[in-house]
């Protein structure tokens, strides 16, 4: 069953109790702030109140989504896990030769990150000794996170960074690994009349990494301001818009419900909601989600370029950064569909059309502006903690400030944000997790609830 199919025929009786049951009144109402949940509440009167108030009904069914979606994980699809790991072996094997030092930044990452669980670390274990090994040998020995329990987080992070490796070649040879574009958790069974909030992550990562830190931009958005946060899944080893195209048509059903929409774009998410919009704009069958869009936020987005993927290296930095995906790190040279869209910021298909994606070649973008009428923000960040200087303001470890601002000395592609935040000592991924970035996000987004 899947959580839609819960969600349209558990009744509201039970909703409310397996969510009592497993965080607690108080607990529950920390996570949906709702009077019924206050004080002496009773499960039935808590019911009463959900059925005599529509709204708030709405979100505890959010709630109840997000708990399933914990609970069971979000993939749906049954899997043959043994003849996807020999898939993944191929495609692999087929974009490179070999890697090297793969066990000891496995051990590295591992040994860094305590709450691995035993089922991770074996995947270490199986390699010991092996540097130098052969890539058909690294997809292989994540076997145990790629096995018959329920999705999860380390599960999930394979996924994504083997999809933003190589995700192109495994949509081209019908790889069951390939993901799909989805909303997470699925919207159809609401009816919230509210404001979407469409959360869309970066290269080589999945929605579930919008948690960093014990904070998730979208849940703290919905506690405090009532946004219906939904974040989108989807293969980042495409063409951004590819990614952009499935995005605008996903939210031409799924945003049905919902009076406003807001975009929150996290690295390449930046720049696949900015390919969304294009579509929504200019195809021949304009997306009628387009005049309900308020704002757009991007956090890091590259969107002049990345200048480490002209060097092959953004991987060996970016999947780096997380444990599970680490073991890939090593096929740094393998770059997919998504990873050059990088190296200039490719938003729409003119970009790079009938032009070879690894020639190191001038920018040939086309310009693409902010969308007319939406209000649009921009966040970067520098690992520097100094308030001058061009060199200090460098990068965030991946992307140059002046990209992630949108900054050009030709104005034809200069982006004209109507507000910015530069945030120091803080790196890319940080901007997941930072006191600060939430902050201007509550500043420029309290008021769209």
């Amino acid at each position: 069953m899947t959580v839609v199919d819960a969600l349209q025929t558990i009744t509201l009786e039970e909703i409310v109790t397996e969510l009592v049951e497993v965080y607690g009144f108080e607990g529950l109402g920390q996570r949906v702030p709702l009077p019924c949940f206050e004080g002496e509440s009773s499960l039935i009167s808590a019911v009463e109140f959900l059925r005599a108030t529509p709204r708030a009904r709405a979100r505890v069914e959010r709630a109840f989504l997000f708990h399933l979606r914990e609970r069971r994980g979000r993939d749906a699809r049954e899997r043959d896990n043994a003849k996807d790991v020999r898939g993944a072996a191929a495609a692999v094997v087929q974009a490179t030769k070999g890697v090297t030092s793969v066990v000891q930044d496995m051990h590295t990452a591992i040994g860094a990150f305590p709450i691995i669980t035993d089922l991770a670390y074996a995947a270490v274990k199986g390699v010991t000794g092996l540097v130098g090994v052969a890539v058909e040998a690294v997809v292989p020995t994540l076997a145990p996170l790629l096995g018959d329990s329920a999705p999860g987080p380390e599960r999930e992070a394979v996924l994504a960074a083997l999809n933003g490796v190589v995700g192109d070649h495994l949509v081209a040879t019908g790889n069951a690994l390939a993901i799909q574009m989805s909303l997470r958790p699925p919207l159809c069974g609401l009816h919230d009349g509210g404001t979407l909030l469409v959360l869309v992550h970066g290269s080589c990562m999945n929605d579930l990494q919008w948690t960093r830190a014990g904070h998730d931009h979208g849940r703290a958005l919905l506690r405090d301001f009532g946004l219906t946060p939904a974040y989108a899944h989807y293969n980042s080893g495409l063409h951004t818009s590819t990614n952009g195209y499935a995005l605008a048509t996903l939210l031409e059903t799924e945003s049905a419900p919902f009076r406003d929409i807001i975009m929150l774009g996290h690295s390449m998410g930046g720049l696949v909601a900015r390919a969304a919009i294009h579509v929504a704009e200019k195809s021949d069958q304009p997306r009628s989600w387009r005049s309900k869009l308020r704002a757009l936020v991007t956090l890091g987005t590259p969107h002049h370029g990345a200048p480490l993927e002209r060097g092959g290296n953004v991987f060996e930095t970016l999947l780096g950064m997380t444990p599970w995906s680490a073991p890939l790190a090593a096929l740094g040279r393998v770059r997919s569909e998504g990873v050059t869209d990088l190296r200039h910021g490719n938003v729409v298909e003119a970009d790079w059309l009938d032009r070879d994606r690894f020639a190191l070649a001038a920018d040939r973008r086309m310009p693409t502006p902010l969308p007319d009428g939406v209000r649009c923000f921009a966040i970067a960040a520098t690992k520097s903690g100094e308030e001058a200087g061009s060199e200090a303001l460098a990068s965030d470890d991946l992307v140059p400030v002046r990209s992630a601002l949108g900054a050009h000395a030709d104005p034809r592609f200069a982006l004209s944000f109507t507000d910015t935040r530069v945030l120091r000592g803080t790196n890319h991924l940080e901007l997941l997790s930072s006191p600060a970035a939430y902050a201007a996000l509550a500043e420029w987004l309290g008021g769209e609830g």
